[in-house]
């Protein structure tokens, strides 16, 4: 599939990250991250104009705490009442869906981003990416790692600390790393 750095990375191609187009971007997003993480508190106006202004799209009330990194923002969406606490990291080379009433813990890390296996394209700085989607009401524990293409279904839990290496079934309480179902919740 031929098409510029940018249409690669969103089709789940490999592409090159230093490209300028996605350089420029990424340059961007970490203009709006500072305006966004140095913003007073109470200024609640001023901090969610900045996080509609960074992400791709956002529902009614989104909350983002100070601290927060993404590559992109731009291929972040979040529904209605979204929370993310304190220093939250976001690889968004790909699309990352958060349904509604999200609530995210601090220091949780999604990543969209992969590397080649292959020793020589990784050296030439080949990358790609797969989406993260999930669902509504999720609450993602403290220091959970979500790892790319996975899709955590509604209702979900993931435990603090726990690595996401696969899908979550909708409801389920996952823990561990890898994370596994340890229970379901009531729907």
């Amino acid at each position: 599939m031929a098409g510029t750095a940018r249409e690669l990375m969103l089709a789940g191609q490999l592409y090159r990250g230093d490209d300028p187009e996605l350089v420029e971007l990424r340059n961007a997003a970490k203009r709006r991250l500072l305006r966004l993480n140095a913003m007073e508190p109470e200024d609640a106006a001023g901090r969610e104009a900045v996080i509609r202004e960074l992400l791709g799209a956002a529902g009614r009330n989104p909350t983002i705490c100070p601290g927060f990194a993404c590559d992109y923002g731009s291929n972040i969406s979040v529904g209605d009442d979204f929370f993310c606490n304190f220093n939250c990291v976001f690889l968004d080379c790909a699309p990352i869906t958060i349904g509604h009433r999200a609530q995210i813990a601090p220091a949780v890390q999604i990543y969209t981003a992969e590397h080649p296996l292959d020793r020589a394209a990784r050296a030439a700085f080949w990358e790609s990416a797969r989406p993260v989607a999930i669902g509504d009401d999720v609450w993602i524990g403290g220091g959970a790692i979500l790892l790319p293409g996975i899709t955590v279904g509604d209702g979900a839990v993931i435990g603090a600390g726990a690595v996401v290496t696969r899908d979550v079934p909708p409801n389920a309480v996952v823990a561990g790393n890898p994370a596994r179902v340890v229970k379901w919740t009531k729907e």
